[in-house]
């Protein structure tokens, strides 16, 4: 049925900010972006709409933006400790999953993390230091610090046996200790 223009109501990602007009197949305008609230045909009553749309989409972004801000303060200051059983090789007889640290986090800084935020390639299956990221926005990043250490273990025994088993330059690069 041909395509359509369209004034967005709301940002959609891949393909635009609120108070936009953007040309679109006509089953993705009726089908998904009309029924959702996030465009409306873009007639001459919507398009005089349009700047007051803009306007309030940036005001939200930046609100959004502030907060995500807010909270990379708090997670960037955070230390994770995970008390696991392990082999004598230092493997771990399980892992430490990205929903695992997701959970831990949000019980220190009282909000909900959302563990796909988190920048893990892969489990966390070895004792050890680890300087993990975490994507709020597009553009704002924390960093914080998880622990993996043996069960029984505190922040000083463990931090002494991984100085201990480590040359010293390692040992010091994932040291946070002084924070």
């Amino acid at each position: 049925m041909g395509r359509m223009k369209v004034l967005l109501m709301q940002d959609v990602a891949n393909l635009g900010h609120a108070g936009e007009v953007h040309t679109v197949a006509g089953g993705y305008a009726r089908n998904f972006l009309m029924p959702r609230g996030l465009a409306v045909m873009a007639s001459k009553g919507a398009l005089k709409q349009a700047e007051e749309i803009r306007q309030a989409g940036i005001r939200r972004r930046a609100q959004e933006r502030a907060n995500a801000e807010a909270q990379a303060a708090l997670i960037s200051n955070q230390r994770l400790l995970f008390a696991a059983r392990a082999g004598e090789n230092d493997r771990l007889y399980g892992s430490v999953t990205a929903a695992d640290i997701a959970e831990r986090l949000s019980e220190a800084v009282g909000f909900e993390v959302d563990r796909r935020r988190i920048q893990l390639e892969h489990p966390l299956r070895e004792l050890g230091w680890y300087t993990l990221e975490i994507r709020l926005m597009s553009d704002v990043t924390a960093k914080f610090v998880v622990a993996v250490v043996r069960e029984g273990e505190d922040w000083v025994e463990a931090e002494a046996r991984l100085a201990a088993t480590k040359p010293a330059a390692e040992a010091t690069a994932g040291d946070t200790s002084g924070a």
